[in-house]
């Protein structure tokens, strides 16, 4: 079941700069900064009330961030739903015809499982599926 907005992902070409203009923007400190290799990024979340934002910067010109940059330029990437069974909700896209862009779950950043569902199912947004792994 969908809990709540657990982020939006905003693509950004300097982490640094852009941790620090959210910093200004928000009235909040970053409170984590990651890599995760597996999808060639490296993350930064900031929370305002019960939502949070990630900022995401491409590792290297390989992956999902280094294309999105490169053709759309910087902004928001994809909105994360929470879930608390994100196998049972996967299982639901699909039934329902979501084209699920993953094979399922993965270890993403923030202690999260994820999985993406495609755009285009979406109305253009990239949506994106959390569990929490505490």
């Amino acid at each position: 079941m969908m809990q709540k907005i657990d982020h939006i992902g905003i693509a950004v070409k300097d982490l640094q700069q852009a941790i620090a203009e959210y910093e200004t923007i928000l009235d909040t400190l970053c409170y984590k900064i990651e890599t995760v290799d597996s999808e060639k990024v490296k993350t930064a979340f900031l929370k305002i009330g019960e939502s949070k934002i990630e900022l995401l910067e491409a590792v290297n010109q390989e992956g999902a961030i280094a294309d999105f940059v490169n053709k759309k330029g910087e902004g928001i990437h994809h909105i994360a739903y929470e879930v608390t069974d994100i196998q049972a909700e996967i299982n639901r896209f699909r039934g329902q015809g979501f084209r699920i862009l993953n094979e399922g779950a993965k270890k993403g950043a923030d202690n999260k499982l994820v999985c993406f569902i495609h755009p285009k199912d979406c109305n253009g947004v990239l949506t994106e599926l959390v569990q929490s792994l505490d």
